[in-house]
């Protein structure tokens, strides 16, 4: 098994940041994984949070798995990956102080950058998920993560949701970040590509592109022309897993196939119908 040390993962990252193409990332959520999306000469990975979420808790997406436990598992990724693996840390697991906590145990782990966002989470009672810390708390993060880093060669990448907030604000948020000493800037909910050239033309650090998968924008040669690096198509890898985990065991007991998908199949595994309930009842939160 060829052996490659993190920092030299870290150093390769860099390279792809610094080329003039655009990676596509391979949704990672466990050590064969990871070894599969290798071999298949992917260049990238990321583990996501809801990913792990699922994967550790069974449990969706609601800021539930705590920093230990995604630590765990991003540790297992990284004592076998060969390939440079990018963690969504989400909020960095609370405020400043907690966000160098963050960095230094994903350091550790073995993590070649991590994106660090904006999002108020958890939810404050009476709010949604969506909600966005302001934007000088945001920058105290950023910096109190460049700071907490040992290897230089981390990246750190600051992640907002542009689809939450508008134009001005997105590019007032993005280039305050890029001013922190951001190594990149993740954007998510991007509609297409007028908005993504409004934004991208007022920055000078590579971009991240959280897509989902968007048909409007799945022109690799125009999203590179543009400054973004990474993809994150979504997390396709691990939903295929429970819709295959579910259709072994089923059919080994023999039970008639459901027309449950997989994103279905999650859905009801990890009780998220149960979860909205308690959110409304205790929260008054309808998501």
């Amino acid at each position: 098994m060829q052996r490659i040390s993190h920092h030299a993962l870290r150093s390769e990252f860099r390279r792809l940041l610094a080329s003039d193409r655009c990676y596509h990332t391979a949704s990672v959520f466990d050590p064969m994984s990871a070894r599969i999306a290798a071999d298949l000469e992917f260049e990238v990975g990321i583990l996501g949070g809801s990913v792990a979420s699922l994967q550790v808790l069974a449990a969706p997406d609601f800021a539930l798995i705590t920093l230990s436990e995604f630590v765990e598992q991003a540790a297992r990724i990284g004592r076998v990956t060969r390939l440079p693996i990018i963690a969504d840390a989400d909020h960095g697991y609370g405020n400043a102080l907690n966000v160098m906590r963050t960095v230094v145990e994903l350091e550790r782990a073995g993590i070649a950058a991590l994106t660090i966002e904006d999002t108020l989470l958890p939810a404050k009672f009476g709010r949604k998920s969506t909600d966005l810390i302001g934007m000088f708390e945001a920058v105290g993060k950023i910096r109190a993560a460049l700071e907490a880093r040992i290897d230089p060669e981390l990246c750190i990448i600051a992640r907002t949701n542009a689809g939450v907030i508008g134009l001005e604000e997105v590019i007032a948020r993005v280039q305050a970040y890029e001013a922190a000493g951001a190594d990149a800037i993740c954007l998510v909910g991007i509609e297409d590509f007028t908005q993504l050239e409004q934004v991208a033309e007022k920055l000078n650090v590579p971009l991240m592109l959280v897509t989902y998968g968007n048909p409007q924008l799945r022109d690799n040669a125009r999203l590179a022309e543009l400054g973004v690096r990474i993809v994150v198509n979504g997390h396709a890898a691990y939903f295929a897993a429970i819709k295959a985990t579910y259709d072994c065991l089923r059919e080994q007991r023999q039970i008639d196939a459901s027309d449950l998908n997989a994103s279905q199949l999650s859905v009801k595994y990890s009780t998220a119908e149960e979860y909205m309930v308690w959110a409304e009842e205790y929260m008054q939160v309808k998501e």
